[in-house]
C-alpha cells in the first residue's frame, strides 16, 4: 500500500464513473495520504482497503442531497 499520486487518484475515480478534475484529484491525494503513510506498518493485516473512488463518490452523493 503507498500513498496514491493524483494521477493515480483521477484514474480510479474516473473509472468509477465520477468525474474529477486534476485540483480536486491533487487535494483528495494531499487529504488522504498521511492515512496510507500512518497504515503503511500494518498494510495487509487489515480488513478493509483505502480506496480513493470512494471517497470521491461519497462526497459527490453528499453534495446532491
Amino acid at each position: 500500500m503507498t500513498r496514491p499520486s493524483a494521477k493515480e487518484i483521477k484514474a480510479t475515480v474516473e473509472t468509477a464513473g465520477v468525474p474529477v478534475e486534476a485540483e480536486v484529484a491533487e487535494r483528495i491525494a494531499n487529504s488522504i495520504g498521511p492515512a496510507f503513510e500512518g497504515f503503511a506498518a500494518i498494510s495487509g493485516t487489515l480488513p478493509f482497503d483505502l480506496e480513493p473512488a470512494s471517497f470521491s463518490l461519497a462526497q459527490t452523493l453528499g453534495a446532491r442531497k
